[in-house]
């Protein structure tokens, strides 16, 4: 590592929020109304990470607004019954603050919902930036979001690293140094997107930034 880390990227779902389930849940009934019998657990795994925008295109190009609007219906009313906060996340995200470090969230997800999660959390005034879909023409894999945030910390590549779940977080963040987080996809998924870290455990972040802020 050339540089200390003093700046942390966070994607939000299945990285902060354990939003994992609730996000199957919904595509599944959301798919299953349009799309009887074609759509399982395991197909809908892979929709984790991109926007809903990139995912209904793949799946119906025609449909993409209305299929949004329903998901994002029926998601907020799932919310708080189906979301889990991870082990050790909030009080983690506290040590690190209080290292002077500088913290944003960079997400594919709505602002709206995302307050609302952090809220929850109780983690609401830890973050200096929030990047969320509304706030960027090309949501991640696209650097825009990144290089956003980054701005808006007034805050380098070199120092910074983008902390995620999924595939679009690794290369979206290639530009600012990607560090992986859990994943409901495993570890031998994203291990092939070569990120420069394999988290276990939040915590371990806490050693990869002992030294980062003097």
């Amino acid at each position: 590592m050339n540089k200390d880390i003093t700046t942390l990227l966070f994607d939000f779902d299945g990285t902060l929020l354990d939003t994992n389930e609730l996000i199957v849940q919904t595509f599944l009934s959301v798919l299953g109304e349009h799309f009887p019998g074609e759509y399982g657990r395991e197909d809908v795994l892979h929709f984790i990470g991109p926007s809903l925008e990139q995912t209904f295109t793949k799946i119906a190009p025609g449909k993409v607004s209305e299929l949004s609007d329903q998901y994002r219906r029926l998601n907020r009313t799932l919310h708080d019954e189906l979301v889990s906060e991870y082990d050790g996340v909030a009080e983690t995200l506290r040590t690190l603050k209080s290292r002077g470090l500088k913290m944003a969230i960079v997400s594919t997800k709505r602002e709206e919902t995302i307050l609302h999660g952090l809220k929850l959390m109780g983690v609401q005034d830890v973050f200096d930036v929030l990047v969320a879909l509304d706030h960027v023409q090309n949501p991640k894999p696209h650097p825009e979001p990144l290089e956003l945030a980054l701005r808006l910390l007034e805050a380098d590549q070199q120092g910074a690293l983008m902390i995620g779940d999924n595939s679009h977080d690794i290369e979206g963040g290639k530009n600012a140094g990607v560090r992986v987080a859990w994943t409901a996809k495993g570890e031998e998924f994203l291990a092939s997107f070569e990120p420069d870290f394999m988290l276990q455990h939040i915590s371990d972040l806490l050693e990869l930034t002992k030294a980062g802020v003097r």
